[in-house]
């Protein structure tokens, strides 16, 4: 089993074209499921594992306290694992195809109001090269509602500032076209010219560069952005990367972009993933209007 769990990280990586973090997570996933299925039931043969098997690592993993989503994660993995297998005929059936994933509470993003995005851009001590790297980190992750994976693997040669664009590679290594502010080409200007040189120490062609003089990583920006919220007097745990993107996505749909244009810009295969905005707006909008509007609730006076 260990050999064909290789086999299908080259699947996904060469075939499927998938990003190293989401191998990485299917990897993790299956070789928890791998212990699991030789520690309880001595199995190492995939042509001997049944449908019960997996119920009861999904049972046991549920008993560790693990969220629906995690727990529907992990089967997921298994899922495409197991179709994976059917599909190198390594087995004759998919023994997962009627297991039911657990069901998840919907929950709407996190959105921050564009005053609380301000904010955090206001705390940046733009006379440090650090504090001109922050700025160009968020003005560009937020005008331009990139995924996180996105805007740190962008390079010099993926930012036209003359035509206000970068070309980012998203999931399942498609590039797009994505416009920059003007806000956004004067952060990344600022940077270029007086703060990238002073960070590097090895040459390199990634935009984005840590205090060490290498590229900055996920982990890197996602301290950056905690501590900036922070200073900004907002609740760190509430902002992340995608907490940007979820805000620019919300904005601009408020303030009149139609859905097929927003997906287009964030790259969503499907429109229904677009969709869970609209969802925000109304959400906000009746926030909005039960705090402001005289007659909305009794309490407003």
């Amino acid at each position: 089993m260990t050999y064909l769990i290789k086999d299908f990280s080259y699947y996904l990586n060469n075939e499927l074209g998938l990003s190293k973090n989401t191998i990485d997570a299917y990897m993790r996933d299956l070789k928890d499921y791998e212990s699991f299925l030789d520690k309880y039931h001595k199995l190492k043969d995939v042509d001997n594992i049944q449908s019960k098997h997996i119920e009861g690592y999904l049972k046991s993993i549920k008993k560790k306290g693990l969220s629906a989503k995690t727990i529907s994660r992990k089967l997921t993995s298994i899922k495409s694992f197991h179709k994976f297998l059917l599909m190198e005929k390594e087995v004759d059936e998919d023994v997962t195809h009627k297991i039911a994933r657990p069901k998840i509470e919907k929950t709407l993003p996190t959105v921050l109001s564009v005053d609380e995005v301000i904010s955090i851009l206001e705390v940046i001590d733009k006379s440090t090269t650090l504090g001109l790297r922050n700025m160009a980190l968020l003005e560009l992750i937020y005008g331009s509602g990139l995924r996180v994976s996105e805007l740190l693997n962008i390079k010099l040669k993926d930012i036209h500032m003359q035509q206000s664009y970068v070309i980012v590679t998203g999931k399942g290594s498609k590039e797009r076209m994505v416009p920059i502010s003007d806000m956004a080409i004067i952060a990344i200007r600022n940077y270029l010219v007086k703060a990238r040189d002073d960070l590097i120490k090895e040459k390199t062609d990634y935009l984005f560069i840590n205090n060490q003089g290498k590229t900055l990583s996920r982990v890197g920006f996602f301290k950056v952005l905690k501590k900036l919220a922070s200073e900004a007097n907002l609740d760190p745990e509430k902002v992340s990367p995608h907490t940007l993107r979820h805000s620019f996505a919300t904005h601009l749909l408020e303030n009149g972009m139609d859905l097929r244009s927003l997906q287009n810009l964030l790259g969503h295969e499907d429109i229904s993933t677009t969709q869970i905005y609209t969802h925000i707006s109304q959400s906000r909008l009746k926030q909005v209007y039960n705090k402001t509007h005289p007659r909305a609730k009794e309490n407003n006076k």
